[in-house]
């Protein structure tokens, strides 16, 4: 079945009772059985619910993997995945993180006595001399945020290949429409379906996808201890988007591509960050590894005045100041006042999340319009 197919049919079934094609919301906490330890599957809704059952049969369609589990955010769903680890291991992670995902690494799973060291994944011979015995996950993001980073996610998995690591990839930036990590040799795939999957910009959710059933039982275990478990209807409407992903991030890549173009050629812009410009360092490995080159793009100004990026942030009419990304609109934000701020001032300057920086979440507006408020917010 091919991906476009996939999005709508993937795991997915017409409802046994009534032929509903689409799957109800099941607002319910518990089920009825027949005798005591004998039912139809479902017993208590933490443990499984029919609505959820089907979004989580549809993301394991789409990333070709094992098993899929939905979570309350994309932070509970990479808490599930650290719970995997026992003190004293080890974690080695791409540099440029969201900083929610910084923030967890640090302020909460250092003081268990897990090691995270933090590098910057261009070389990637370079991080098998921080591979230890100890060493148990390697945590990317590609493309990173906010700085459209890419990383090679065969050569990591290759580099680890028969070592009791695991690798596991942040694929929101890129959705399954563009990038596939499982295909590549990664063991889990973590999404935000706050952004592409569901689309909308309407629901909270997280994501996880395991390449193989044995660890895809593992983390289904700890959702199920901890309870960080996706609602019914926030289920229904991730299910709901991702029958448009195949439409949504193909548009949205097309208009991402124009505005880098545009941004690139404007006097007023210093460095334009989208792995889809001839100009990103690591062009020749977004050619490689994805289909497109998403909807997201970030920028610096000539002036290198962070009351530049606040003033123009200010002007943009089509474009909404606001955090998050990956909805059909297309919103803007100042990573080191926003979304990375939780890192400190110190940390995003060494990894060069300036105050002039701005991010775009391109949406799939007319391209056109988009433009003509970018220059109107310039001038």
């Amino acid at each position: 079945m091919n991906f476009n197919t996939k999005v709508i049919h993937g795991g997915q079934h017409h409802e046994s009772a009534t032929g509903s094609v689409n799957v109800p919301v099941f607002l319910t906490s518990t089920f009825a059985q027949k005798s005591p330890g004998i039912h139809s599957g479902y017993e208590y809704s933490r443990a499984a619910n029919p609505t959820r059952q089907a979004l989580e049969d549809s993301l394991a369609s789409i990333e070709n993997g094992a098993r899929g589990l939905a979570f309350g955010s994309g932070l509970a769903a990479i808490d599930c995945v650290l719970k995997l680890l026992n003190p004293g291991d080890e974690v080695i992670a791409v540099d440029d993180l969201y900083g929610g995902t910084y923030r967890m690494f640090v302020r909460l799973f250092e003081k268990y006595q897990l090691k995270f060291t933090f590098v910057n994944f261009d070389d990637v011979s370079k991080i098998a001399d921080l591979i230890t015995d100890k060493t148990k996950l390697i945590w990317l993001e590609t493309p990173t945020n906010p700085l459209m980073k890419l990383v090679d996610i065969k050569a990591v998995t290759d580099l680890v290949k028969g070592k009791d690591i695991l690798v596991a990839v942040d694929n929101t930036f890129a959705s399954p429409y563009i990038q596939r990590p499982l295909d590549l040799g990664a063991d889990i795939v973590m999404h935000s379906a706050t952004k592409y999957l569901g689309g909308h910009s309407d629901v909270i959710a997280g994501a996880l996808i395991a390449k193989d059933a044995e660890l895809g039982e593992k983390l289904h275990f700890i959702q199920f201890a901890s309870g960080g478990i996706l609602g019914p209807h926030d289920s229904y409407l991730v299910l709901r988007g991702i029958k448009t992903l195949a439409l949504r991030m193909q548009r949205h890549s097309d208009n991402g591509l124009e505005i880098a173009k545009y941004l690139e050629n404007h006097p007023a812009v210093e460095k334009v960050f989208y792995p889809g410009l001839k100009s990103h360092p690591q062009h020749d490995l977004a050619l490689k590894q994805m289909k497109e080159s998403g909807g997201m793009v970030s920028f610096t100004f000539k002036s290198g005045k962070k009351e530049d990026a606040i003033k123009f942030l200010e002007k943009l009419k089509v474009f909404t100041l606001a955090e998050s990304l990956g909805g059909v609109e297309s919103l803007a934000n100042h990573p080191a006042l926003m979304t990375h701020a939780s890192i400190p001032a110190e940390k995003r300057a060494e990894l060069g999340i300036t105050d002039d920086l701005v991010r775009l979440s391109v949406g799939i507006e007319d391209k056109d319009d988009l433009i003509a408020d970018l220059e109107r917010a310039f001038a």
